[in-house]
């Protein structure tokens, strides 16, 4: 398991962070983390497979760099001229730490090739307009009014930020935070994250080390709802999330950059073939299997059905998942699923609770590359080192959304498991810190990912990976949250596809214009205090639903006004079997309120979003009501 090096002034802090955080993890057991690194390496040695704590070695200098550029959507740029458009409208979304970011990258890339005698690669400065030394900061933002335009957007941001902390810091007279254990804090997914770490750098904003000694210490955090809701994972359309990825790396490397980290990958693992159907097989062909069966899987059905019998027998046996079934069993069960699982005949009642958790972390670790991938394994291990707790579930949040959907819907399933064993703890005897230590070899071990652990960094490296797993488990609903900021540019980069976006040379007088554009536009949302806008909702009705807007108007309002006329008006009900739940109330319908087309594919949206906001942002969409095939929210 590797760690990123700190390389900034920032390195004394994080150490300081780190050690305050192993020091008070001293006070928890490690036992039951050496314990099932015993049982994995007894498991393993009928197979003579080595398993060890991952950490592949990393690229050379512009290898790296290149992939990067490729995973964010710009690999155009590592090429000679020609077509860029693509890469011209990704990177017209970007904030200023995100394209600083890109061009650290870029600028890193050019001087590898060089060195290599090749030939030469975009500069730079062709592709943010960039320009020497010599000139002037005003010269720059003339000859590109898109990135002064940038610029303004990101200053008034941080302006925003710094006044926020600045008030906290007058009215609590010091000038960093003190976390209080138990105390809910806010957590801000409005702005990027990389800028609001600079910003908080620039002010010498830097939060204490904190000691987390058990799940009840962990810090509260409340997501900052805004005018336009929260987005979960799988609120967004599949075409919208899958531009997710590309943003949320550029957005991780951004936030690595400003607190002083490298971030390093693996290089992507090559999967052995296998003849088995359950054990030992990716993901994506696990899936495909699946659903063939059953179209719309998103998790494994083996997944399923291992948790599904957990849930059912194992949540109030003690020492579920830390104390391991017979080895010989387990791997006769592991057969006989082979064989029998698909065709039904395979009886769960017969098999020992111990013996099935054994098999759940068992398939865990036969996956032929890592659930948390083998390219972002390293840098899942590194979230330790980054001494604030919020900043670390920052990382951690970006990193889930970089994960393949298999891999993420695996992850999610599993977690949520884990959080029921939890919170059985009374009668299990398995409290946070027990299920994370047993829990980190399974995801942080893997038979295909080498490592010689520098010695004497054994128990940190366990500890941090607890640590990890931990937050995963504790903060999930956090972290499987898409952020504000990052839907946000969703809707641009969709609005500029459709525009086919070019950037202008015309320098201050059209930036002017712009400017004056987006003036009157917000004056005139301004002058429009209300608006009657139409819902539909063919699946169920027939009729349309009428809806006058104001500044008060939520989802929730919208959702009980139909429910509330639903038989009043006497309108015609399509589907009543689907539609009626819960003996008949429809209070208790897998209703919402869909945000479809315009600069959104498809958008469940929260209840709580302001539609007159919404409105002004995507005039264009239209509104339809509709049950959630995968509700509850996920799968």
């Amino acid at each position: 398991m590797s760690q990123l090096p700190p390389k900034s002034p920032l390195a004394s802090l994080v150490s300081e962070g780190t050690n305050s955080r192993v020091e008070a993890l001293d006070n928890l057991s490690m036992d039951s983390f050496w314990l099932e690194v015993e049982n994995i390496k007894q498991s393993a040695e009928a197979e003579q497979e080595e398993c060890s704590l991952a950490d592949l070695k990393t690229q050379e200098e512009g290898e790296a760099e290149a992939e990067w550029l490729q995973d964010a959507g710009l690999s155009e740029l590592l090429g000679d001229r020609g077509s860029d458009s693509d890469n011209l409208v990704l990177l017209s979304t970007l904030t200023q730490t995100q394209a600083a970011a890109v061009q650290r990258r870029l600028d890193t890339y050019s001087r590898s090739r060089r060195r290599k005698n090749k030939h030469s690669v975009r500069d730079v400065r062709d592709i943010f307009g960039v320009a020497s030394s010599e000139e002037t900061a005003a010269e720059k933002e003339e000859s590109n009014p898109d990135l002064l335009w940038q610029n303004l957007q990101t200053t008034n941001a941080q302006r925003k930020i710094r006044d926020n902390f600045s008030s906290v810091s007058e009215t609590q007279g010091y000038s960093c935070t003190v976390r209080n254990p138990g105390k809910e804090e806010t957590f801000n997914m409005d702005v990027a994250y990389s800028e609001q770490a600079a910003v908080l750098l620039k002010g010498s904003f830097l939060s204490e080390s904190r000691k987390l000694k058990d799940g009840n210490a962990l810090t509260k955090f409340k997501i900052l709802k805004g005018r336009l809701g929260v987005t979960r994972i799988g609120d967004l359309s599949a075409q919208d999330m899958k531009k997710i990825p590309t943003l949320a790396l550029i957005e991780l490397t951004a936030l690595c950059d400003i607190l002083g980290f490298e971030l390093k990958r693996n290089k992507a693992a090559k999967l052995k073939t296998t003849e088995k159907r359950l054990f030992g097989v990716p993901l994506n062909t696990l899936l495909e299997n699946d659903q063939k069966l059953l179209p719309n899987t998103k998790v494994p059905l083996l997944l399923q059905a291992l948790l599904s019998c957990l849930e059912k027998r194992g949540l109030e046996t003690e020492g579920i998942l830390r104390v391991s079934g017979s080895q010989t069993r387990i791997k006769s069960l592991e057969q006989k699923l082979e064989r029998e699982f698909y065709t039904g005949l395979f009886h769960w009642d017969e098999v020992h609770q111990n013996d099935v958790s054994g098999l759940l972390k068992r398939f865990i670790r036969e996956l032929p590359a890592p659930l948390l991938t083998a390219e972002y394994l390293p840098a899942f291990a590194a979230v330790q080192n980054i001494p604030d707790l919020k900043q670390r579930l920052q990382a951690l949040n970006l990193l889930i959304l970089i994960l393949p959907e298999p891999n993420r819907n695996t992850l999610k399933a599993l977690l949520e498991f884990l959080s029921k064993v939890v919170a059985r703890e009374n009668n299990n005897k398995m409290n946070l810190w027990n299920v994370s230590t047993v829990m980190a070899p399974n995801l942080f071990m893997h038979k295909g990912l080498p490592n010689k652990i520098p010695e004497g960094k054994e128990k940190q490296l366990a500890e941090g990976a607890a640590d990890v797993v931990r937050m995963m488990i504790h903060y999930q609903d956090l972290l499987w949250t898409v952020s504000s900021f990052l839907v946000a540019q969703v809707r641009k980069l969709n609005e500029s596809n459709s525009k086919r976006y070019q950037f202008c040379d015309k320098r201050i007088k059209n930036l002017l214009r712009k400017i004056h554009v987006d003036k009157d536009k917000v004056e005139k949302n301004q002058a429009e205090p209300s608006k009657i806008v139409k819902v539909h909702a063919s699946l169920l009705l027939k009729d349309s639903l009428e809806v006058h807007l104001n500044n008060a108007t939520r989802v929730a309002d919208v959702l009980r006004q139909f429910q509330k006329n639903l038989y009043q008006n006497g309108w015609n009900i399509v589907n009543t079997v689907n539609l009626l739940k819960c003996n008949n109330s429809t209070e208790c319908t897998n209703l919402f309120l869909y945000e479809v087309g315009g600069n959104i594919g498809e958008h469940c949206l929260d209840p709580d979003t302001y539609l007159l906001d919404l409105y002004h942002i995507n005039p264009h969409a239209e509104w339809i009501i509709k049950q959630n095939p995968s509700f509850p929210r996920m799968f």
